[in-house]
Formats: structure tokens, sequence, C-alpha cells
């Protein structure tokens, strides 16, 4: 039976006549770091300190001991490798490696001796990629577009720059005999009520003569097939399989499969993975709105509700299983059921993958490749290929995985960022996102489709970026426009749209030590990577509130408040149109370090006002106030599997507290469909004085008819009850988007809601954990609400 050793210990980093100790999984800086070489590039401006370390070579070395008889042939196997390196063993080459994104193996048979692993500055081969195949455009200065590695490791406008290198995937010792498997493809389909496995099983020989079989099990049924050489087919039907469906539509049954390959009856190898049951199409057909993007699960029309992932740790060797299952269950609290991971990225680990499979949430996969213009000679071609077999056959077993997506804006770049004129014929990607990759994708995983790029309209007849058509980016609004411009246009399906804001205070205080924080304060402006980020941040909370001038504490509370609306008016107006408008993806639910942007959860893992708005947002019943031809009509969204119905309650009120006018109608919104209701003429709010308050079934809709600086809010009035886990805010005055900074009261504490208004009498119980002290004095200081324009 094959034996497979971890290789993990007695590694040491070299670099010059220095050594350190290092660890494996991991990379250069974590190395670094841990032996106090470099200090943490996460806190203040040391990661400029540090930008040397990715412009130097560096070597890793272990001892490599020879493998006790009992088996014909030893592999030496990495899974990853980052990125460009050569493999040597007492200094006889083992080959050479240029892909971050692959595994790798080497015959080490009856060898013994110094293991070292180069690795080549990922600026150096960049550098000669470029110089061999000519200067390709791209949205940023660093070379990421000539390496398959992750491209974010060189710096984003959410990321620093902080050019990785090492062992950033186990590795380990294989010794067999006989043969071992050397690939399994299964397609997992649904026919006609039974759960089909099929297997496509490849094998690696050490004895061409041997008779091989395979066995296979899943749900209580076996199958066996004959191997002929070096390939193998078996097929399971599993009768009455339970469905896998996304959360929110149904459970998330999950069977193993097992295949054993045997030579007679003796075992030599195994593999085990889980598979889920469901059938998924991308209804991309035309109607009278244009072309349309509709996910279809089991047969099942689905809005999703998605957020967008990018690596949740620039250096991601350190993010472990829990950390994964915590940011998804954090991604499925709220109300989210898809998660694009990002093109700028990676192919994510197998722990990410089995969480999604068992918290219902379906992932969207872009390949790596975003924001550039991508050579398509050698080296970088036969990379691609390679990189895309592997890596489809490797994530073909998880039924959370929905669709593949051949890039991130690069066939929109091409068309809107001057490329075409740059290149002047150059290649740059297309035959990858039109050619190679729907042909690996056709070949291997038929079971799943494939779209060539987000944003794209489906064909070069139109704009990559049409609303109309396909997938859209809408980045417009936080550039240039009010966040009101959302509602400008319904496009089909979308993909990335985004507001910024920083992260939490206690993260901020971790992130910049010994800083007095404000707006413009060098490390402020450090972990800011957006381009006029702040100018942006600014301009836009100016269309709505006063500016706070020299309060900082005010300026952090407002910023996070735009986020929320900013996000609020996009969902709730494209959800209020399904289903024309089929699904919106967030940019983005997390971050790679600590650093003001677009994200809900930001990179100390503090959840920002806008995810517990996401709650609402993605909820399965929402309700919101929209406008429909001139008139104010009330948006009932049901996602849910049941009709919703019962009474709505329409209040037209003063800010002052009083109400001006109230009607109560009925309202019935069927399974996964959203009714309207008109709002009548005279509860409609006139002036920045009054405002609409529609009641349904415990949820609310809210319509303010003027920005918050021309409302005369009165001065909030309210007070503050503590108890062991929960502050009671009661309300006397209108307290609009009142926020309890929960880590303000400790670096461990947390609130379980965001931002709420509160009408004159009402009261909200906000839960709260990790508060050692609970003080109301430190309750009422914690808390933060809109007050009256000066």
């Amino acid at each position: 039976m094959l034996e497979a050793t971890p290789l993990t210990d007695g590694w040491t980093l070299r670099h010059g006549r220095d050594a350190l100790p290092a660890v494996v999984p991991g990379c250069v800086h974590t190395d670094l770091l841990a032996a106090g070489v470099i200090p943490d590039p996460f806190l203040g401006r040391n990661e400029a300190d540090v930008a040397w370390v990715g412009r130097r070579e560096w070597t890793y070395e272990t001892q490599l001991r020879a493998a006790p008889s009992g088996h014909e042939q030893t592999d030496l196997v990495f899974d990853g490798l980052d990125t460009s390196a050569e493999i040597l063993l007492d200094g006889r080459l083992l080959g050479r490696v240029r892909n971050m994104h692959r595994s790798y193996r080497f015959d080490v048979t009856g060898l013994s001796g110094r293991l070292s692993v180069r690795f080549a500055s990922a600026y150096a081969e960049a550098d000669a990629v470029r110089e061999r195949l000519g200067e390709r455009p791209a949205a940023y200065a660093e070379p990421f577009q000539y390496v398959r590695k992750m491209a974010c490791s060189f710096g984003w406008d959410w990321g620093p720059t902080l050019v990785t290198a090492g062992i950033w995937r186990p590795v380990r010792l294989e010794r067999w005999s006989t043969a071992r498997i050397a690939r399994v493809r299964p397609l997992v389909t649904v026919e006609q009520g039974a759960g089909v496995v099929e297997l496509h099983i490849d094998v690696e020989r050490s004895r061409v003569e041997a008779e091989l079989t395979v066995e296979a099990r899943v749900g209580g049924v076996r199958a066996r097939a004959r191997i002929d050489r070096t390939h193998g087919v078996v097929r399971l039907e599993v009768p009455d399989a339970a469905l896998w469906w996304p959360r929110g539509y149904g459970e998330q049954p999950l069977y193993d499969v097992e295949l054993t390959l045997l030579n007679g009856e003796g075992p030599l190898d195994s593999w085990r993975r889980r598979v889920g049951f469901r059938t998924v199409e991308l209804d991309t057909s035309a109607d009278a709105h244009g072309t349309g993007f509709t996910l279809v699960v089991n047969g099942e029309r689905l809005f999703a509700r998605g957020v967008n992932w990018i690596p949740d740790d620039v250096f991601p060797s350190r993010i472990t299983r829990e950390r994964y299952r915590e940011r998804l269950r954090q991604a499925a609290g709220a109300g989210v059921d898809l998660v694009r991971i990002w093109g700028g990225g990676i192919y994510e680990s197998e722990d990410f993958y089995d969480a999604c499979d068992e918290l219902g949430l379906m992932v969207w996969q872009d390949f790596p490749f975003a924001c550039a213009a991508y050579p398509e000679e050698q080296p970088l071609r036969g990379e691609v290929e390679a990189e895309a077999r592997e890596n489809v056959v490797r994530l073909m077993p998880h039924p959370s995985l929905v669709l593949w997506n051949g890039n991130n804006e690069n066939l929109w770049g091409f068309r809107d960022w001057g490329w075409e004129e740059r290149l002047a014929g150059d290649s740059w990607g297309e035959g990858y996102y039109l050619g190679v990759l729907p042909r690996v994708v056709a070949e291997l995983d038929p079971t799943r489709p494939y779209t060539a790029g987000s944003p794209w309209s489906g064909s070069w007849d139109r704009h990559p970026n049409d609303p109309d058509h396909g997938t859209h980016h809408s980045w417009e609004v936080w550039n240039r426009e009010d966040y009101a411009e959302y509602r400008a246009n319904v496009p089909r399906f979308m993909a990335e749209f985004g507001w910024q804001a920083p992260p939490a205070y206690a993260t901020l205080r971790r992130a910049l030590p010994g800083e007095e924080l404000a707006a413009g304060s060098p490390g402020m402006l450090h972990h800011q990577r957006a381009e006029d980020g702040n100018g942006k941040l600014e301009r836009g909370l100016a269309r709505h509130f006063a500016v706070p001038a020299g309060d900082f504490d005010r300026w952090h509370y407002l910023m996070q408040v735009n986020q929320a609306r900013a996000v609020a008016t996009g969902i709730e107006h494209w959800r209020s149109h399904w289903p024309v408008c089929a699904g919106t993806v967030l940019w983005q639910l997390n971050d790679c370090w600590p650093v003001t942007s677009w994200s809900a959860i930001d990179g100390d893992g503090r959840e920002k006002p806008l995810y517990h708005e996401l709650r609402r947002l993605y909820a399965d019943r929402l309700l919101t106030l929209q406008s429909r031809g001139g008139d104010l009509v009330v948006a009932a969204v049901n996602q849910a599997g049941e009709e919703w119905a019962g009474p709505l309650v329409l209040r037209r009120m003063s800010v002052d507290g009083g109400v001006i006018g109230r009607a109560s109608t009925a309202f019935t919104a069927g399974a996964r469909t959203v009714a309207e209701v008109r709002v009548p003429r005279e509860l409609v709010p006139a002036g920045p004085k009054e405002f609409l308050v529609a009641d349904a079934d415990r949820l609310r809709a809210l319509h303010f008819p003027a920005p918050d600086r021309e409302i005369p809010y009165p001065i909030p009035e309210f007070e503050v009850a503590v108890e062991p886990g929960a502050v009671t805010v009661t309300a006397r005055t209108l307290v609009r988007d009142l926020l309890l900074q929960a880590d303000r009261l400790g670096v461990d504490t947390r609130a379980d809601r965001g931002l709420v208004t509160l009408l004159p009498g009402e009261r909200v119980t906000i839960g709260v954990s990790g508060w050692k002290t609970p003080d109301a004095a430190a309750a009422r200081a914690a808390l933060y609400c809109v007050e009256p324009a000066e």
C-alpha cells in the first residue's frame, strides 16, 4: 500500500551564510518574522522596510534520508512551491519549477542527501519573461502578469506589496510499488433521481505487466472496473440520492466516495473524497431585457447573494482550516450563498471548499488572471494549461463549486483601458479565456458551466461591461458618483460593486501603535491603498453629511455608516428587480491585512457595520422602498420557498416623532418572487422634515427624501441599560443609525448587530460577548448615532 510521510521537520532557510529555522509549509517572510529578523509588515509603515525580502534569492534545506526497503519507488511531492525554484539533492538537479498554482513530483528512489529548494526572486523571473516576450499593460506597475503567482502579493488597491517565496503547501515522500493512483476525475451528476458518480482513473505503473482493478464505494453501492494499461472508468448509481442544495434552499447531504486500486485482492493505493449530488446550469438566454446570467441549481433559479473573496492573508500558508471555517461561517451568517474566488488570488486549499460544501455556500472560481494583459507565449502558455488541468480535476468533487470563470476584468481592460492600442497585436490572454480554458473545462469537467470573464457580455459584438448582458462591474459609482446612481440601471448580474470604510477602531489601534489616529495621519494613509482613496471617501460622505474636521471618532463612524448605506442602496434596488437581475456579489467579504477597504470583515476578522447590514440585505425576506415610474412603492422581496403575506403598515412621520399620516394594507409575495405595493401619494414625505416608515412581519423599511445634512434631526436622546451579555437602548427621540462600537469596550468584545434606527419610545437590545467589565457609562461612550448638522 502506498505510504505517505510528511516532510516537515529539520528545514532551514538560508540566504548567503546565514541559516534560520524554517517552518514548512510556510514562506520566507513568516520565517524571518519568527526569527525576529524583520518587523511585522502589517504594523505601521513596516511594509516598506521589508521590501528587500521579495528581491532576494532564498534557499530551503533539509536532510532527505534513504527510504526503507519494501517499496519499488519513492517520490518527493510538493503540493505548492512559490514560485520560481530549482530543486537539488546533494547538488544534483531534480527539476525546475515556475508556477505557484501547481504541484510537483520527483522520483527520488534510492536517493538521500541534502535536499535544497532554491527560490529565485519573483521579480527576477518576471523581468526575464518580460525581456523575452515584451511589455504587457496592467492596472498596476508591479510585474505580476509575467509569473504564475498570486498576483496580489505584488500589492493591490487594498493589499500590501509583500512578494513571497517558499514551500507554501505541504511536502511529503510517497513510497509505492506496482502502481499508484495518479489522478481521479469524478463526474458527479443526477440522472432520473439517481446520484451518479463516474470515476475516471489514471494510474502510474512500476510494473507494466501487473493486472490492476479498482473498487469504488459510495452510498452503500459498490462497483469494480479493470484498469487498461493506465486508465479505467468505474460508474456508480445511488438510487434516490438526497440532493445537495445551496444554503436557504435545502440541506447539504454529502456522500463519501472511496476508491481502492488493487493488484489481485491486494490494495496498492486509495483515494477518498466527499461529493454532493446536484445539477447546475447557467442560463444566458436572450430575453426582452438583454442577455441573462442566472444560476440554476437542481432546476431552481437563484438570485445569488454573493461576496467576493480575496486571500484571507497575504501569506496564505498562515490560513488554517479553523480560520477558513470561521470566515466562511461569518459569510453564511450574513445570508451569503455564493462566494466568488477572485482572479488575483489563488486556487484555495481543500479546507476552503470543504467548508463551503458543508455550509451550502456556492463557489464561483476565477482562474488566476486579473487586471492585466497576460502573454500567451511559452513558458506561460504551457504553465497555464497544466495548472488549469490540475486544479479543475482537484476541485471537481466539491458540490459547492458551481462556476468556472476565465478572468477578472481583462476582457473589459482590453476594450476600455487603452490596452488594444498599446499591445499592437501582441498576445494578451484572449486565447486563454476564449480558447484554452473553456476547452480544458469542457474536456475535464462538463458538469459545470464556464464563462470567459467578469465582466463579460458574452460576445465581442457588445461592450464587455454592458449591464444588459451577462455580468457587470460597477466602479464609476465609487470612483466618481453618488451611490444613489446604483439605481440608474438594472444589470443582469452585478458581479462587483462596493464602497470603502476604515477597519474597526481596535484594528486600527493594533495596526498603528503609538500613532494619533487621524484621517490623514501617515499610518492611516499607508493603510489606504486605493488611488485617492481618502478623497473618494470624503467626497462620497460630503454628499450626505458634513465631513467632520479634526474629529477622528466621528469621521470613523460616519464612514462606516456611509459604506453600509451605499451597499444597501445597491442591493435593495437590484434585489427588488428579480428576476431581471439575478445576483449581486459585493466587493468584498474579507481583507488580507489591516486596511481601509471595501470589506465587510476587516483584516483582524472584526465585523464592520456593513457585515451586519448584509444580514438584513441578504435575508430571505427584505422590505425596501423603491421608486417606480415616479411613484414610491414598497417592494416585498421574498426569496424563501413559502409565500409571504400579511399586513403592511405605512407611517408618514416628522423627524420630531409625530405621525402625519398612516395606512394599513395587505400584501402577498409568492415564493421566490417580489411583490410591489404603491405608497398612497398622501403618505409620500414632503421635504427634509419628514420620512416614511414601512413595517411588515417585524421587518422595516425607511425612506428619507433628503440627504442627512439637510435633515433637521433632533438632538438624539436615549437611555442605556447594561446587564450581562446585553446593552439595551431606549430612544426618547428619533435616533438614526445607532451603533455600538463594541471593540471600544475591549479588543475581544463583539456586538451581535450593527446600525439600527429607533423611533421615539422604541428600544433595542444588543447582545455583547467578550466584555469583561460591563459598565453603563462605558457602553454609552461606545454608542454613536447621526447627530443634527451644525
